[in-house]
């Protein structure tokens, strides 16, 4: 019969993960909060696969791979913000209308 075993670190990235999402989920009022959340989720996802690929042989370009797209999510993330800023003068969700262009 196959158990599942967490070990130390597996646990602290599992809750890093959920403490993320919690964060995405909850704050609602600004951008770069929602931003910031999403970043601590990727990089919990990147510790569980550091720590459950570390016997694998192929761990180094496929972990390298995913720093690559969490990277580019995060500048494609902050260029939001800033063009949301420069066109609205702040990151309020409020302050976002759907009809505005």
């Amino acid at each position: 019969m196959y158990m599942l075993v967490l070990s130390v670190g597996g646990f602290c990235f599992m809750v890093m993960a959920i403490c993320g999402l919690s964060a995405f989920i909850s704050n609602h009022k600004h951008l770069l909060n929602v931003l910031l959340g999403l970043e601590f989720v990727m990089l919990s996802v990147f510790g569980m696969l550091s720590v459950n690929m570390a016997g694998v042989g192929l761990e180094g370009v496929f972990v390298m791979f995913f720093l690559i797209m969490v990277a580019c999510e995060g500048a494609l993330g902050l260029s939001l913000l800033v063009s949301t800023v420069r066109s609205h003068g702040n990151d309020y969700f409020s302050s976002f209308g759907i009809l505005m262009c």
